[in-house]
């Protein structure tokens, strides 16, 4: 929609671009929509595992105006984090963890907020209306006002599709009390493409349109605390931190260009880190290395966990010694019980030299029932 340039919406819109947000689209925060009544669907079903969290603010997620009695309109913010090449052929350097190309620089979370802060900040005194800011840390549903707004739709993988970014999008939102001229919300454009669910490496999508995030490898290497489920250990390969295979394989991201925010691709070193150093990381070394970055905030036991995973996956039994073994002693029984695993996927020998010596002292459950494990 065109507003006149000296328009609220067009001032605001060009403030988002000075600011290195790709796009910037307006829509109503106070109409009834459908999006509380498929998230509710969605918990029903337990697709959302572990993540009590979307349980207990399902009420206060359901509408824009649960979160916020007086929100008239949200202004949603997408940047544009599309990487220099796709991903998916890193998933053949099995020797290297494979980590989500959003979590491959700066925290997204502390970019993002930062400039909407700013944004919100310059509209609340260009308005005089009140407004809060949320990035992916509250309980607001951003994919389904991004599609209302007109930034894209939700494809058959769940996540925002824009014409002009592919896959590629972070999402921020304002909502304000201000009555603001909504924009046109995006169509679908999925057509009969089934790309990105045929190529989800463990089944996590049951239908189009909905995702079970049990099944789900970024939901299992980030948000699930305990052992890897055993029928999804193998199909991780060496993603140890996210997936991006239903992102990446999209057809729209053709028309996406690499990211112009620097930040975003300016620690190198997480692109392809070796699993043979990040096995060797304690939680010191953990938090050092991942500074700065959303994957310090899974914490040192579960990453070792899937790096352990990934070793056993990585067709090396030369990582046996000096990368999985000493972590048999590990006092986390979770890195405890992905070392056995590992173990025995790559050296049989050794795997049962080790069981006989160490699994009647093991004090752990989950442990001992990896001892007891057939191994494959």
């Amino acid at each position: 929609m065109n507003e006149p340039e000296d328009s609220l919406e067009a001032r605001l819109k060009r403030m988002a671009g000075d600011l290195g947000f790709a796009d910037c689209r307006i829509c109503r925060a106070d109409e009834p929509w459908a999006a509380g009544e498929r998230l509710e669907a969605f918990v029903e079903r337990g697709h959302h595992g572990e993540m009590g969290w979307m349980e207990t603010t399902l009420e206060r997620r359901k509408a824009p105006t649960a979160m916020w009695a007086d929100a008239k309109s949200a202004v949603m913010l997408a940047m544009n984090y599309g990487p220099p090449a796709s991903p998916l052929p890193q998933l053949e350097m099995r020797e290297h963890g494979n980590i989500s190309v959003y979590a491959r620089g700066a925290d997204y979370h502390d970019l993002i907020k930062k400039k909407l802060k700013q944004l919100a900040r310059d509209f609340a005194e260009t308005s005089g209306e009140e407004v809060k800011v949320f990035v992916d840390t509250a309980p607001l549903m951003e994919k389904p006002l991004a599609e209302k707004a007109g930034l894209g739709w939700q494809g058959k993988h769940t996540n925002l599709v824009s014409r002009e970014h592919g896959s590629w999008l972070f999402l921020g939102a304002i909502l304000t009390a201000a009555e603001l001229q909504p924009d046109e919300a995006e169509e679908d454009h999925c057509g009969s493409c089934r790309a990105c669910l045929d190529i989800c490496p463990t089944d996590a999508f049951p239908a189009p349109y909905q995702l079970d995030a049990r099944r789900c490898i970024s939901y299992l290497t980030i948000e699930h605390a305990g052992p890897i489920p055993a029928e999804f250990r193998a199909p991780m390969g060496n993603r140890i931190y996210g997936c991006d295979d239903c992102l990446a394989i999209c057809p729209w991201n053709k028309f996406a260009r690499t990211s112009a925010e620097h930040k975003l691709w300016a620690r190198a070193e997480l692109k392809l880190p070796e699993l043979e150093d990040l096995a060797a990381l304690d939680d010191e070394g953990f938090r050092e290395v991942f500074a700065g970055s959303p994957i310090k905030r899974t914490g040192r036991n579960r990453m070792l966990r899937n790096v352990l995973i990934a070793i056993g996956n990585s067709g090396e039994p030369r990582l046996v010694g000096g990368s999985v073994v000493p972590h048999l002693d590990d006092e986390a029984p979770v890195v405890r019980g992905a070392a056995v695993w590992a173990l025995s996927r790559l050296d049989m020998a050794r795997f049962e030299s080790e069981r006989a010596r160490r699994a009647g002292d093991e004090s752990d459950e989950g442990v001992k029932a990896e001892w007891a494990l057939t191994p494959r």
